[in-house]
């Protein structure tokens, strides 16, 4: 086998790049590349890596299958004793049991495969393990180099269950897919099946429990099925239905599973013959992953797509109202309402810092409503998208019009300090009022049309290439303080979408780490 460190780091590299993958958005297709990326992990962890670190370790062979095929009885009945728990009730395999040879318990003892379980040493009459556990059984019947692992059952109605069944068998060197005369057909172990042909896995099949009588009619249909299926050459053992079989609870004669027993210590112990099998399956994963990586980077551009999308409504919809903005400022939407009644009362009626708290107030509101309309044509356009059910949407932001009031505010007190300074270098005895100069100023940039002569005003206080200058000042900072409201009130929609970190960078890096893997084959 290929153990050279360029592999290993190629595939660690590759492994890290899978890990790094984040699917957060309910795209069509999105679940499925999810299953893709945690088989893809479970893999490379359990399988893979362990094996091209460790070429010399014991061959594993996973026996899995459906609830109720003879899982554990023929595991039971391989090593000769009791080691996994048989019976009616189903699921019957809870925690999955690793059965060896005394002398390969170290192999199995530390973290090297499956490291996501936990290893229990009980003795299986004990209560049953809690959590993501792995009992390990030593039996000195067993053939050194190899050992076998029951799983749970591939369509146990536990939802945990068929997801440990489909890693442990993803950890094999050896496939060991086990049914009945009465379920071969059914769908769930033929697309078990069907993967172990699309990864070139080293297969064997066992028919289990099937009646005498019509024993050699069912071994023939099945047969047939796994030709029209391509698996015409995986090895097939027939086991009958026995007094034994019967509620799980005894051991197979010898009889019946010598020849299972024979062709796996035949492939364990032989080195042509273990070479063959093991070397195949470590092959056949490196092989599938030349059709699996492409997916899952699609899957990752998929996503960044869809990000990309929901990203420019947000920022169109508050582009739109930005524009809209400053339209309605041109055309002194500013300056109605109590302003307007203040700036024709200024300043006989009405005091300069009554006239900036109007205005103040009525930008507030103009940005308000700018706000709250970008908020509705986003809703509108993320309705559309089928993504967006996967953003975190709070309710109604009842904060935002404190938040835009205080940047308001923050660009009037900028305004009377531009003022005030303007006033000071002023030559002359008889200063004019700087919050006067603040007010009119504030009414030259906000009302538009309606406040024609504050400029004409302005410039009769403080000069008028003073008040040009004050103008194009303050015209400035409105500009910058209008971008800090409405970009803040955006970043803030953004924030939940941002926070799910779906990034192009992901995908490159998966083509590119496949890339390196298949220079170092």
């Amino acid at each position: 086998m290929d153990v050279r460190p360029q592999l290993l780091e190629a595939l660690s590299a590759l492994r890290d790049r899978v890990a790094a993958v984040r699917l957060p958005l309910p795209l069509p297709g999105a679940p499925r590349a999810r299953q893709a990326r945690a088989e893809l992990l479970a893999q490379l962890d359990d399988y893979l890596v362990p094996r091209l670190t460790a070429p010399e370790a014991p061959m594993l062979a996973v026996v899995g299958g459906s609830t109720g095929a003879g899982k554990s009885t023929l595991v039971n009945s391989l090593v000769g004793r009791q080691v996994s728990e048989a019976g009616v009730l189903r699921p019957t395999t809870r925690t999955p049991v690793l059965v060896c040879h005394p002398e390969d318990r170290h192999w199995f003892a530390d973290m090297r495969v499956l490291p996501q379980l936990t290893r229990v040493w009980r003795p299986h009459q004990e209560e049953r393990g809690t959590g993501r556990e792995l009992r390990v059984e030593t039996v000195g019947s067993l053939p050194r180099g190899l050992a076998l692992l029951d799983a749970p059952d591939i369509d146990s109605l536990v939802v945990e269950n068929r997801t440990l069944a489909a890693e442990l068998i993803c950890a094999a060197d050896v496939w060991v897919m086990v049914t009945t005369a009465s379920r071969y057909a059914d769908a769930v172990p033929w697309h078990l099946l069907r993967t172990a042909k699309e990864y070139n896995a080293t297969l064997v099949t066992v028919l289990d429990r099937v009646p005498h009588q019509v024993i050699n009619e069912v071994s023939r249909q099945y047969g047939a099925l796994l030709t029209r299926a391509g698996l015409g050459d995986v090895p097939r053992f027939t086991i009958p239905e026995l007094p034994e079989s019967t509620g799980g609870g005894g051991l197979l004669p010898g009889t019946a599973v010598a020849p299972l027993a024979a062709w796996l210590a035949h492939r364990a112990q032989d080195p042509a013959a273990r070479q063959q099998a093991v070397g195949r399956t470590a092959a056949g994963v490196i092989a599938s992953l030349n059709a699996r990586m492409p997916g899952l980077a699609s899957a990752v551009a998929a996503q960044h797509a869809a990000a990309v999308r929901l990203t420019g409504a947000v920022d169109e919809a508050y582009q739109r109202e930005g524009r809209r903005v400053l339209g309605r400022l041109k055309a002194g939407a500013v300056l109605a309402g109590d302003a307007l009644t203040r700036w024709r009362g200024f300043p006989l009626d009405s005091t300069a810092g009554e006239l900036l708290d109007s205005l103040v107030e009525s930008l507030t509101a103009l940005l308000q409503c700018a706000v709250a309309g970008a908020d509705e044509r986003i809703a509108e356009a993320w309705r559309r998208e089928p993504a967006a059910d996967g953003v975190r949407r709070d309710g109604p932001d009842r904060e935002a019009g404190e938040r835009i009031g205080m940047t308001v505010r923050r660009w009037r007190r900028v305004l009377e300090e531009l003022a005030e300074e303007e006033v000071r270098l002023m030559e002359r005895s008889a200063a004019p009022d700087s919050e006067a100069v603040a007010a009119l100023l504030a009414a030259a940039l906000l009302g538009g049309r309606r406040a024609r002569t504050a400029g004409e005003r302005l410039a009769e206080r403080i000069g008028a290439q003073g008040a040009l200058r004050l103008r194009d000042r303050g015209g400035e900072l409105l500009t910058t303080h209008l971008d800090q409201a409405l970009r803040a009130e955006r970043d803030r929609r953004l924030a939940p979408l941002d926070a799910l970190e779906v990034t192009p960078e992901p995908q490159a890096e998966l083509i590119a780490a496949l890339s390196v893997l298949q220079k170092e084959r």
